[in-house]
């Protein structure tokens, strides 16, 4: 994939990083999936479709509380692993290899729509009336992204400079709290509703830290493998001497939920 207002051009490519991806992304809280429930979403008698859901991250956290998901994906990789993690945990979940803005459901398919961490790369003029189509009448649309915070913690601060040093075109650095922006064009086809942000410390080993920078856009996605086996060991003996085995990384997550109009 390559996106000029995204790493500066530079091709990434999520396939490349799927299995570290599906290893060490599963890292959302239990408060992060709360703030949807809580609102009465993606649960029994609802159909839910998850956009760019990687590796079904999403649904397979939601699956328990009943609704029927489907997840799609422009990574083949990434679905791949989606269905073998869905299928080892028992879960009924459709995924399906297919842009977002080629998705093509059938009017009123689906309760709500979900886009966890990836709403950025869309392409909107496209997308949103895409899903106005296929949300149902009172449908909702609920974007979510999660950050860590790298001027606040040390740990994810040093570990940003790392993946710079190795990727300084990468463009997914210096986070600070932000509501999700939500481009003009969905206030033709959506009322804007709940926006929200939140901290939550997210709990990490040495290994699952440095699995978790490893499987970043600017890292697993970008670069290549003798790169990022360089990037791999620097990176672990960083931790090594600055972290204690188990340790906590501050992060922020957003939330904004759209209703149909």
């Amino acid at each position: 994939m390559r996106n000029t207002e995204i790493d500066h051009g530079k091709v990434f490519d999520w396939g490349r990083a799927s299995a570290d991806y599906a290893k060490y992304r599963d890292i959302y809280p239990q408060e992060f999936y709360q703030k949807i429930l809580d609102l009465g979403l993606c649960q029994a008698g609802q159909k839910v479709l998850d956009l760019g859901t990687g590796t079904g991250v999403l649904p397979r956290n939601l699956y328990q509380y009943g609704a029927d998901f489907t997840g799609i994906d422009i990574s083949e990789n990434q679905i791949g692993q989606a269905k073998k993690l869905a299928e080892e945990g028992g879960m009924n979940i459709q995924f399906q290899c297919v842009p977002a803005e080629k998705a093509g459901f059938p009017d009123g398919a689906f309760d709500v729509v979900t886009a966890c961490q990836c709403f950025f790369y869309f392409k909107h003029e496209e997308l949103s009336p895409l899903i106005h189509r296929i949300l149902k009448e009172s449908g909702t649309f609920v974007i979510l992204y999660m950050a860590w915070l790298p001027f606040e913690d040390e740990v994810a601060g040093k570990s940003e400079e790392l993946v710079l040093k190795y990727n300084p075109k990468w463009t997914g650095c210096r986070e600070r709290r932000h509501p999700i922006e939500i481009p003009e064009i969905y206030e033709e086809y959506f009322t804007i509703g709940e926006q929200t942000m939140f901290d939550v410390s997210v709990p990490f080993t040495r290994e699952s830290w440095n699995g978790r920078i490893r499987a970043c856009r600017g890292i697993g996605a970008s670069l290549t493998p003798e790169e990022t086996e360089r990037f791999d060991q620097e990176h672990r003996d960083l931790l090594n001497r600055i972290v204690p085995p188990e340790f906590e990384v501050l992060h922020y997550a957003a939330m904004a939920v759209l209703h149909k109009k």
